[in-house]
């Protein structure tokens, strides 16, 4: 059966071309009949208020059990890719990362990689494990993370009890071109 996997990019890298290598790669028939989840809904959704872009993304993620975030050069600093990948966590997907800067874009350029954005979030559990605060650096420090509030964890009380762990403990950053994701794609999922 085929996987339903979430795409969450900057949609500047759609305009670039290099979210589109990695989001139709290898599908003659597009990313769908392959059974993987196209996530363009930002075309539609640009002018659309944050509580209906949270109910958009909401329902795009529902049935999903991987969110693959496409690491571009801003990626790490953009409101609604933060919040894919919180409430893609918040739900049970699995998350990872794939640079796509070494892809040449419609300039036919290459760009230098972005920074890692599982570096920048966190998750704080209390210190009794019944509850997660998703965390993000902010000027120079941790702060509570806005768009998602605190949720129990799936295992009450969470062992992690009174950690605040990056997630780049959990969440594995690729590199399209480096790791060769034409061939490896399938493995990584």
């Amino acid at each position: 059966m085929a996987k339903r996997i979430y795409f969450a990019f900057h949609y500047q890298d759609v305009i670039d071309f290099r979210a589109n290598v990695v989001r139709k790669h290898n599908f003659a028939e597009g990313v769908e009949s392959a059974g993987y989840y196209d996530c363009s809904i930002w075309e539609d959704a640009k002018n659309s208020s944050p509580s209906a872009l949270k109910r958009l993304i909401n329902d795009e993620l529902n049935g999903t059990s991987i969110t693959v975030v496409l690491v571009g050069s801003d990626t790490w600093a953009r409101r609604w890719v933060r919040y894919e990948i919180f409430k893609s966590i918040h739900d049970g997907n699995r998350v990872f990362g794939i640079h796509i800067n070494g892809i040449r874009g419609k300039d036919q350029l290459t760009k230098p990689l972005g920074p890692n954005p599982f570096n920048n979030l966190a998750l704080e559990f209390s210190e009794d494990g019944r509850l997660i605060r998703p965390t993000e650096w902010k000027d120079n420090s941790w702060r509570y993370y806005t768009d998602l509030s605190a949720y129990e964890p799936r295992q009450n009380p969470h062992p992690l009890r009174g950690q605040h762990i990056r997630l780049t403990k959990w969440c594995s950053l690729y590199d399209w071109v480096q790791d060769d994701g034409y061939r490896n794609f399938n493995s990584w999922t």
